[in-house]
Parts: structure tokens; C-alpha cells; sequence
């Protein structure tokens, strides 16, 4: 009688925190039929406080460019900006895997460029796969990546790097661009993304793409039939101002901040703090 003993597969979301997440078992779970959560991170208490809630991949997202830098597009974050971004989270976290955003201007020119910049956010940041968006116009890119051994996560649809090209931040995928989503995401599954994203795309063709790609879908303003789901942190919890259509708001932490701010500033003005308890004898 063999010892061997079959493990049984560990859920990609919430499962023990013995290793890192890999590609792998992102593929498992795409076997198996299992939905699962992906949020940006950009520091290293955020990180380790979504790390332990069982998030199984953070993404260190040019989203950063905004929420973090306070410019208006995600155009002006440079690779210099998110490299001590990415190393903060792999450190702040010890399960998820970490996916750093490439920003623009960082990969588009040729595949040599790309995997240089990949390079380094893999070897200096510490990061476990980069994402980068664009379909069969990146696929030199990809390919060399993935050569390379470095995991790559597409994304399709609303790209926002490209914003100026779309003429703003439009629904993408409709009529006959839904088909060339398609063609895009299966190109990119054969150049071996292991997973990608559409950004704003109708929930239809987002379900098509899905059950066409044995590649996980993860979903940011694309309907409930996508694999994953993702979302900047700042969003679900209400910290932006005026959030998408796609988001929905989970926490009112903006308001939260507020009133512990007010707090503070009240009982510092009045003398109540600090009390004894909190000063030094």
C-alpha cells in the first residue's frame, strides 16, 4: 500500500499561510471553479493587514500615480516611483503573490525594454510577476517575458495608459472591438500571460472571454462572470471622492479618519491629551 497521500487542493482566497501563492495555483483554482479577490497595495502595513485577511494576490498598480502621488492619470508614474512601492508590499506580506504594474513608457518601445524593466522590479522590488497592459501590440513583449521566466498578467479593455487614445475613460469591447478583445485575449493566453484583466468592458463579453480562456479572468468593471475581481483599496474603502460605477463602497473610512483626526485635535487643544496614562514617569 503506497504512503502517498493526495493533499487537497488549498483555497486560493483565506487558505493557509504556509508559502506564497504562484501561478500555479492560480491555475488550479481556475480548474476548479473558484472565484477570488485581488486588491492593490502600496505599502507595507496595508499590505500585511490584507495578507493576513487570506488576499491572495496584491497588486502594486500605476493606480498609484493617483492615490498615492496625487497626479490625475496614471501617466506620469515613472518606474523609480514604484519600485520602493513594490518592495514595501513583498516585504508587508508573506503569502500573496505580489504583481508589479509596469508603467507607461516602461516596456512599449521593444521586448528588450520590458524585460529590463521587468527585470528589475523582479530582482531590486522583490515582486512575483509584472502585469502590463495592451493586447496583440505587446505580445513580443510578453513572449520575451515569459522566456524569461517571469510571469505575466495582461490587461485588455479600458487601458489606462491609453486614455488619450480612447478619448477618455470609455466602456471598451463593444460591437466589433469585442471581437478583437477576444482575439487580443486568447493571442495573449497563447504568448503565456497567466491570467488577464479587462478593465470596462459590457459583462457579456466579459463572460464570452472567460469561458473562452483556460487562463483566469480578473474582472475591474466587467460583470460577475470574471474569475477574480479586482479593485484599488482606496475605493472599496471610501477614500475616493468619486468613485467609478464599477466600485462599490465597503467602508466609510474617509469618514472615519475624519472624525479620529477631529478627535485628536479637540482633546489636544483642550489639554485632554495626553493624559497621564499616556505620558512618561
Amino acid at each position: 500500500m503506497s504512503s502517498s497521500v493526495t493533499s487537497r487542493p488549498t483555497s486560493l482566497y483565506g487558505g493557509q499561510a504556509g508559502r506564497r501563492i504562484t501561478v500555479r495555483d492560480i491555475a488550479a483554482a481556475k480548474e476548479r471553479g473558484e472565484k477570488w479577490p485581488m486588491v492593490t497595495a502600496y505599502d507595507a502595513m496595508t499590505a500585511r493587514v490584507f495578507d493576513e485577511a487570506g488576499i491572495p494576490v496584491l497588486l502594486v498598480g500605476d493606480s498609484a500615480a493617483m492615490v498615492v502621488y496625487g497626479y490625475d492619470s496614471t501617466l506620469p508614474v515613472s518606474v523609480d516611483d514604484l519600485m520602493p512601492l513594490t518592495a514595501a508590499v513583498v516585504r508587508g506580506s508573506s503569502r500573496a503573490m505580489v504583481v508589479a504594474d509596469l508603467p507607461f513608457g516602461s516596456y512599449q518601445s521593444s521586448p528588450q525594454q520590458a524585460l529590463e524593466t521587468a527585470a528589475r522590479f523582479m530582482k531590486e522590488a522583490g515582486a512575483h510577476a509584472v502585469k502590463l497592459e495592451g493586447g496583440r501590440r505587446v505580445l513580443p513583449q510578453v513572449e520575451a517575458l515569459v522566456s524569461a521566466g517571469i510571469p505575466v498578467m495582461a490587461h485588455l479593455g479600458l487601458t489606462p495608459q491609453s486614455v488619450n487614445a480612447f478619448g477618455g475613460y470609455r466602456v471598451q469591447g463593444r460591437g466589433q472591438s469585442g471581437d478583437e478583445l477576444m482575439a487580443d485575449a486568447k493571442d495573449l493566453e497563447y504568448a503565456g500571460a497567466f491570467s488577464v484583466v479587462l478593465e470596462c468592458v459590457p459583462a457579456e463579453l466579459a463572460e464570452r472571454v472567460t469561458a473562452s480562456l483556460s487562463i483566469p479572468t480578473i474582472g475591474i468593471g466587467a460583470g460577475p462572470a470574471t474569475d477574480a475581481q479586482v479593485l484599488v483599496w482606496q475605493d472599496l474603502m471610501g477614500l475616493t471622492p468619486h468613485p467609478a460605477k464599477f466600485v462599490k463602497k465597503y467602508f466609510d473610512l474617509a469618514g472615519e479618519m475624519d472624525r479620529a483626526v477631529r478627535d485628536f485635535a479637540d482633546e489636544v487643544t483642550t489639554g485632554a491629551f495626553p493624559a497621564p496614562e499616556h505620558s512618561y514617569h
